[in-house]
């Protein structure tokens, strides 16, 4: 059973944007932090970015912050990665994944449900 569904990836040019969606169809998606992995390949899964269940606290790694901004719907049972000023190293897949509860860490194993992947690629 499918439970995070992202979609939203593809192929755009260095200083272009994407937006990432990925749709929930848990019950419990209101009270759960929900946050953003990347994982390129041959490396560990690192953390993009997360935001708490009411949406009103979001952390972001070093690396995007600033260009990327996360953002969810708790009605449509959504969260979005908006991605600005893309660069050729943002090119991985990304995760979608979804907290055991309602705050928010870095740490991969804070996160209990994971989508199956959307490919990023950004040319130079």
């Amino acid at each position: 059973q499918v439970m995070l569904v992202e979609s939203g990836g593809g192929l755009v040019q260095a200083g272009g944007s994407l937006r990432l969606s990925c749709t929930a169809s848990i019950r419990t998606f209101r009270t759960r932090c929900m946050g953003w992995f990347r994982q390129p390949p041959g490396k560990e899964r690192e953390f993009v970015a997360a935001l708490n269940w009411s949406g009103d606290t979001t952390v972001y790694s070093d690396s995007v912050k600033g260009r990327f901004t996360i953002s969810r719907d708790n009605a449509q049972k959504t969260v979005y990665l908006h991605m600005n000023s893309l660069k050729p190293e943002d090119t991985t897949v990304y995760y979608c994944a979804a907290a055991a509860g309602p705050y928010c860490d870095r740490a991969p194993s804070t996160y209990d449900l994971w989508g199956q992947g959307t490919q990023v690629t950004v040319s130079s």
